[in-house]
């Protein structure tokens, strides 16, 4: 198995050799990369030559990035206008293109292959206008994906428009079959319905499109983002559903929140605790994938 690593971890701080080197010392072969300026602005070349510089020096490569979901630079999740790709606003949401297509555009100086993407914020209520507006915007931003070599997946999220049976039906109604899944199994682990059935209700309609995978757990009540094994969610279901995606082996990418408490433990053994829970769930998925 891949390891591939979310900078989620670490996105409050700007991206540097010694973090690098920590991701690689325990025992990580990728990232998937956060555009926050702030941690990695993803819009001048030469901080994206560099960072190209530095993960060949970390012998990491960059499997994918996760699109901006704030206008502005700061690694707060919780301030800044948002970014969406269902914005009614026409205006607005050019400008959430203009920024997209800034993401893609990392791939024409440092090759990666997929971005992912969420469907609105993370209290988005379907309606008419957003699904249109959604499907304009994904429409063009497909065709420089496209030239790009870039995939888009959309994330499936705890908000109506993230919901996996919305999105299956919004991609074939709007038949834009080069979109495909980023299969989150925290956010799954939050979806309404009997804790033991969250999983395979979100993945059974999106199986068909999933290209990567978000692995984190929590307790079925919020998105704390722990190492699995940590909360409740059911790694050895999860593991059944990740080995049926028709890509194999699946891109797995560990996204994890960074404990910042006055007695959290330095980044360090944050990935540590990371690296022991992907040991546990590599053999979850080979005795899941030599079941089948």
């Amino acid at each position: 198995m891949r390891r591939l690593l979310s900078t989620h971890l670490f996105a409050s701080r700007k991206l540097t050799p010694e973090i690098l080197g920590m991701v690689a010392d325990a025992g990580f072969g990728g990232l998937e990369i956060s555009c926050i300026r702030s941690h990695f602005d993803f819009h001048e070349e030469a901080e994206i030559r560099e960072l190209g510089k530095m993960l060949a020096g970390r012998n990491l490569t960059l499997a994918g990035l996760h699109a901006p979901n704030n206008r502005d630079s700061s690694a707060s999740r919780e301030g800044g206008s948002p970014l969406s790709l269902c914005e009614a606003e026409r205006v607005r949401r050019i400008e959430a293109m203009d920024e997209y297509k800034r993401a893609i555009d990392v791939a024409g100086i440092l090759p990666y292959g997929i971005l992912v993407l969420h469907m609105g914020g993370p209290r988005e209520t379907p309606d008419e206008r957003k699904r249109d507006a959604a499907f304009s915007s994904l429409e063009h931003l497909m065709l420089h994906a496209r030239h790009a070599g870039v995939t888009l997946a959309i994330e499936n999220t705890a908000s109506e428009m993230g919901d996996s049976a919305w999105l299956r039906s919004f991609l074939d109604e709007t038949r834009l079959t080069g979109i495909r899944i980023c299969f989150d199994t925290g956010h799954a682990h939050l979806t309404e319905g009997p804790a033991e059935e969250r999983l395979a209700k979100s993945f059974a309609p999106l199986r068909e499109l999933v290209a990567t995978a978000h692995l984190h757990d929590n307790h079925g009540e919020k998105d704390e983002h722990l190492p699995p094994y940590e909360g409740t969610l059911d790694w050895t279901v999860a593991a059944g559903l990740l080995a049926t995606a028709p890509v194999q082996p699946l891109p797995l990418v560990l996204e994890l929140k960074e404990n910042i408490g006055p007695e959290a433990p330095p980044l360090a053994a944050q990935l540590e605790a990371g690296r022991r829970a992907m040991d546990r769930l590599e053999e979850t998925l080979q005795e899941a994938r030599q079941a089948r």
